[in-house]
């Protein structure tokens, strides 16, 4: 903001860099109160000028840390009310895990069929993923689900189809095998 009242700048130009720096801040945009002149072609010092909300700031600085996480459902227990909410997460990471697939051509409408089986699909991979997550739990409970799946998706099966004599074909399926680097394990 000091640099913005430093420089020649028409108001246009101004007001350009102002929402440039208002993306780059982020939440902290809304702890600076700005002031400028509506009418003035021309920003000067004198026609702008900015200030820390010391208000603003010391609410942001005793929530910082703090989670807030509003609902409908009542009750005593916010544990609990949390855990719903982990959750949720958890099955929204799911769902996003399996769009993006290619299924189908865009060209056939949606009916009823598939968008029950692409619910189905969304469930099966969040019973999957809860799955992988206890079982990390209890046997590596360093690593997490998603550095598992990082180092899963590098893995990869090829097919190989050798054509017989006799007019059949024989299938081979094929993995990549994973060799040690220093101190993890990485597929060849």
């Amino acid at each position: 903001m000091h640099e913005l009242q430093q420089q020649d700048l028409t108001r246009d130009q101004f007001l350009l860099k102002l929402g440039a720096a208002k993306k780059e801040a982020g939440r902290a945009y809304h702890l600076v109160d700005i002031r400028c002149r509506k009418k003035d072609p021309a920003v000067t010092p004198e026609t702008f000028g900015f200030a820390l909300n010391r208000r603003k700031l010391r609410i942001a600085r005793r929530r910082e840390g703090s989670y807030l996480l509003r609902s409908n459902l009542g009750g005593d227990n916010p544990a609990l009310l949390w855990q719903y909410y982990i959750q949720l997460t958890e099955v929204e990471q799911a769902f996003q895990g399996t769009q993006g697939r290619p299924v189908d051509p865009p060209a056939i409408s949606p009916t009823r069929f598939r968008i029950e089986a692409h619910i189905f699909v969304a469930f099966m991979a969040y019973c999957l993923q809860v799955t992988l997550k206890h079982r990390l739990r209890a046997l590596a409970p360093g690593l997490t689900l998603r550095s598992v799946l990082e180092k899963m998706a590098a893995l990869q099966m090829v097919d190989v189809h050798l054509p017989t004599t006799d007019g059949r074909s024989l299938i081979l399926s094929r993995y990549t095998q994973p060799r040690k680097i220093s101190n993890c394990w990485c597929p060849n």
